[in-house]
């Protein structure tokens, strides 16, 4: 069956996470919960609300999570199918690898980390008025020293690649272009991979395009983070709580972020928005949650306690007079009264008895058990050592 031209999207979910555990120990990245969803989910109404009707996920670690998660796609108004790969195979193998799963038409490509509402259309338009073979989404960032830095000619060509800029680099007043993980592809690029094989598209494809001036760069100001990592992670839920991308989330709350599970029990607590409280769980009275505080489902926060600018995902429970700010709470958590969590991230499972203290960037490895007073800080690798 052959769809609408560039109505098809690979999604690159073959990672493991690691710059985001202890929260992906357990949980692949594109099935961490972010706002109440599915992190991907988020790429899905994107992609969807761009004209996009199948999608395909190249997919590696935990992929059964990821299908368990997605099933079929219909939530999203997509028709989803998986292809799994059995050896990583870098990004221009893993599209490769999803060749029979997709159609002659054009194609998007998304790195399964990224977080953004930029307008698919416009870049599909842009795309066909350059007459280009690829194009690669560019956004500005403040500090590009993790990412390559893209040349760009005023037509939009590319012309270079910098690979990822050292420490000392003389960041510039305004920041940097840099590839923002979303690409457009033309079919027969598809011929340019060699099958099973592992092949960097940014180091083994683009720069033959570029040479041939095949490679265009649609510049966007869309929202656009990267939640590889803990503190991007918790970024990313303060952007949606205040609205700052388009999402159906944002849209079914208003401007002024407050949503309470119909079944949620909140009575005699403080919610300070903007604030997300899950289904099923329980803010005991004289409780405080918020401001930008995410609660997940089947929670309790006991009287006293204070949650604040954090993540506290499924089925955790906070002791009385417990203060959490900044910091992520994976499910399963239980915290003892008393105890205080601030900047630290906490994973799955986790038993911290009362009276301690975990803060500046502690990370606890799951089923981490702490006897009550164990601990005034400590830094625990997010490997457990």
């Amino acid at each position: 069956m052959v769809r609408s031209a560039c109505a098809q999207a690979v999604v690159l979910v073959g990672g493991e996470g690691t710059r985001l555990r202890p929260i992906t120990s357990r949980v692949p990245k594109p099935v961490v919960p972010l706002v109440g969803r599915p992190f991907v989910g988020y790429i899905l109404e994107n992609l969807a609300c761009h004209g996009v009707t199948h999608v395909v996920f190249s997919a590696g670690y935990l992929a059964a999570s990821l299908r368990g998660a997605i099933g079929d796609g219909a939530r999203y108004g997509l028709s989803v199918s998986y292809v799994v790969e059995e050896q990583p195979l870098g990004t221009a193998g893993a599209i490769k690898n999803a060749e029979a799963e997709l159609d002659d038409g054009c194609l998007f490509a998304f790195n399964g980390d990224v977080l953004t509402d930029v307008d698919l259309t416009a870049m599909r338009a842009f795309h066909r008025e350059r007459g280009a073979r690829a194009t690669i989404l560019l956004t500005r960032v403040d500090d590009p020293r993790r990412y390559g830095l893209v040349e760009i000619a005023d037509d939009g060509r590319v012309e270079a690649f910098v690979e990822k800029p050292g420490a000392d680099y003389d960041v510039p007043p305004h920041g940097a272009l840099v590839n923002a993980g979303v690409y457009l592809l033309e079919a027969d690029l598809l011929d340019l991979i060699p099958a099973g094989r592992q092949v960097s598209i940014e180091r083994g494809v683009f720069p033959q395009l570029a040479a041939a001036g095949q490679l265009y760069a649609y510049v966007s100001d869309a929202y656009w983070r990267d939640i590889g990592t803990p503190e991007s992670y918790l970024q990313a839920h303060f952007d949606l709580l205040q609205n700052a991308l388009a999402t159906s989330v944002a849209s079914d709350v208003g401007p002024s972020y407050l949503y309470v599970a119909p079944d949620a029990a909140v009575a005699g607590a403080r919610i300070v928005p903007p604030a997300h409280i899950g289904s099923g769980t329980t803010l005991a009275a004289g409780s405080r949650v918020g401001p930008l505080a995410v609660i997940g489902a089947g929670c309790t926060v006991a009287a006293g306690a204070d949650v604040r600018e954090s993540v506290v995902q499924d089925d955790v429970a906070v002791g009385a007079r417990c203060t959490v700010e900044r910091s992520v709470l994976v499910s399963g958590v239980a915290l003892g009264a008393d105890t205080r969590v601030a900047s630290a991230v906490i994973g799955e499972g986790c038993r911290i008895g009362a009276d301690n203290t975990l803060a500046n960037g502690c990370c606890l490895f799951p089923d981490t058990v702490l006897a009550d007073g164990a601990v005034t800080f400590r830094e625990i690798d997010r490997e457990g050592r």
